[in-house]
């Protein structure tokens, strides 16, 4: 299901109505073992985010809640999305998308946990810096700005910008686990915020 909605997707929205643009594209791995993050303020990213790197397939972390009603779940089921439980995070949780690393396929996660602005006030959480670290994956940040409405997709223009992976096996032996998650998830902050950044401003400046 996957594949045939993100290729119909792909011909409408970057074949016809030519509304998206990706920055930074030669930082995306050739290997398709690594954990995508982006910012997150409306729905438009998760379809945007898969269309960047389309025809790459993104397994992504969803909140449980949208899996109530059955008929719904199942179809997020066959896109490829996971339930996960953000109110009691547990190591059941940590274990679909470290499989899926294992497997080496592609899980996209959205740090923030919820749909907001990336201020100072708002750290990201360390879930994809975790899931990554256990899954021997790189982190490939990127930053999203356009359209928040769905129609959006087709009659306005976004910008996706890639920066370059983040490496979780690299760090030295003599680090804490807790030290690798702390200076991991800042790194992701701080890459996170710079691409938002540069991002806004070269499309302010145009």
């Amino acid at each position: 299901m996957y594949k045939v909605i993100s290729s119909i997707l792909y011909f409408i929205i970057v074949k016809v109505s030519k509304s998206l643009t990706v920055h930074g594209k030669e930082n995306i791995p050739q290997l398709n073992k690594y954990v995508a993050t982006c910012t997150h303020e409306s729905y438009n990213e998760v379809i945007m985010l898969g269309m960047s790197i389309f025809p790459t397939q993104i397994h992504y972390m969803a909140k449980k809640e949208l899996f109530k009603n059955k008929l719904f779940g199942n179809f997020l089921l066959s896109l490829n999305a996971f339930p996960v439980d953000r109110e009691n995070p547990g190591p059941s949780t940590l274990k679909k998308p470290i499989k899926l690393l294992k497997e080496n396929k592609t899980v996209g996660i959205f740090p923030t946990g919820q749909r907001r602005q990336l201020t100072e006030d708002a750290p990201l959480k360390r879930g994809a810096v975790t899931i990554a670290m256990m899954g021997g994956a790189p982190i490939l940040p990127a930053a999203y700005v356009g359209p928040k409405n769905i129609l959006g997709l087709i009659t306005g223009h976004a910008h996706i910008k890639f920066g370059e992976p983040i490496e979780t096996k690299d760090l030295p032996k003599s680090m804490k686990r807790n030290e690798k998650l702390e200076y991991l998830t800042k790194q992701l902050e701080n890459s996170t915020r710079q691409l938002q950044l540069e991002l806004n401003e070269s499309v302010n400046n145009k």
